[in-house]
């Protein structure tokens, strides 16, 4: 069931969705810069403990390999999420701003 709002009722509720959608997309585009940054320090150092392990052979040097690769892998993850996030904020952003014109 579709509600008809008045032409000014519907055009302020957009422009507030529209607020909240480019403040929640700022916000998101921040979480993903600081996340590359983590990202980046641990690749390095699961590859340096990748290094260490391969070296050294004993067990405490794999745990603390499969530790830092599992990190990296969750860190993956959740770059992954912060893309399809900003991207679906951006679609909304677009459709927010064809509805006002």
């Amino acid at each position: 069931m579709s509600v008809q709002l008045p032409a000014g009722i519907e055009q302020r509720l957009v422009r507030h969705r529209l607020a909240r959608c480019t403040a929640t997309l700022r916000e998101l585009t921040e979480d993903l810069r600081v996340t590359r940054e983590q990202a980046e320090v641990m690749r390095d150092a699961s590859t340096e403990d990748e290094l260490r392990a391969i070296v050294s052979e004993t067990p405490s040097a794999l745990a603390d390999h499969r530790e830092s690769q599992q990190h990296y892998l969750a860190i993956s993850q959740h770059l992954e999420h912060l893309e399809r996030a900003i991207a679906a904020h951006e679609a909304e952003r677009r459709e927010l701003l064809t509805r006002l014109t």
